[in-house]
């Protein structure tokens, strides 16, 4: 971890804060003076500021329903961050794992632990997620073993890895993929000749959407041990 990210997460300094005080020398590593913000320290490394030890905070990991017409960012666009509805400190650490697009709905992860949300969206970890997909035009029954062969996206040179599709009705279906690729759901649709009219993720990993609209919560100790 950085120098000046390992101080920012002891302590109760802004990060403006953080930058002075390690410009001025008043940070030690292994009772060295380090006035490089940039370095990397590890947590067994005795850091110190203005003499006080300091460890950092535990790492946090949630769960938010996201609500239509807000992005997963850590600034407002062109819509809201969807960040706004969260008050904690230190917000700014924050980042999704596993982003949606402003007009999906449901299951994103937030967290300050960049290892673990790697875990999550790097492709080797085939990390399952649902979406409930509402469709323009009703759909046949026959597309099941297309999703299930991988599906050649336009712009793409290698097929989706195989989907599970269950159909609710005759313009609702469960979609489960293990990739994240650019607009991945819509794309797989459009591709059948069909559109999405609104998109929902319910669940990633072992993890299950039980939140309302809006609201967050702390993923348990299990729920995080899932993504490790």
């Amino acid at each position: 971890m950085r120098l000046d990210k390992f101080v920012l997460k002891s302590t109760l300094l802004t990060k403006a804060q953080v930058i002075e005080q390690i410009s001025l020398g008043n940070v030690l590593v292994n009772d060295q003076v380090n006035t490089d913000i940039t370095s990397q320290v590890h947590e067994n490394n005795l850091i110190q500021l203005n003499g006080l030890t300091l460890t950092t905070r535990p790492f946090r990991y949630m769960l938010m329903h996201k609500q239509a017409d807000t992005i997963c960012s850590n600034a407002d666009g062109h819509y809201p961050s969807l960040l706004n509805s969260i008050d904690v400190a230190h917000k700014d650490e924050l980042h999704i794992a596993g982003r949606l697009d402003a007009d999906t709905t449901g299951l994103v992860l937030i967290t300050d632990d960049g290892r673990w949300s790697y875990n999550i969206t790097r492709p080797e970890c085939v990390c399952r997620k649902v979406y409930r997909v509402q469709l323009v035009k009703p759909i046949n029954h026959d597309v099941i073993a297309l999703f299930k062969k991988g599906l050649l996206l336009q712009g793409e040179s290698k097929p989706t890895l195989p989907a599970e599709l269950v159909i609710m009705s005759d313009t609702e279906v469960l979609l489960s993929i293990t990739e994240g690729r650019y607009h991945q759901v819509k794309r797989m649709f459009f591709t059948i000749g069909n559109r999405v009219n609104a998109l929902h993720r319910q669940q990633v990993g072992n993890v299950l959407l039980d939140m309302p609209v809006g609201k967050w919560r702390d993923l348990t100790a299990d729920e995080v041990r899932s993504f490790q």
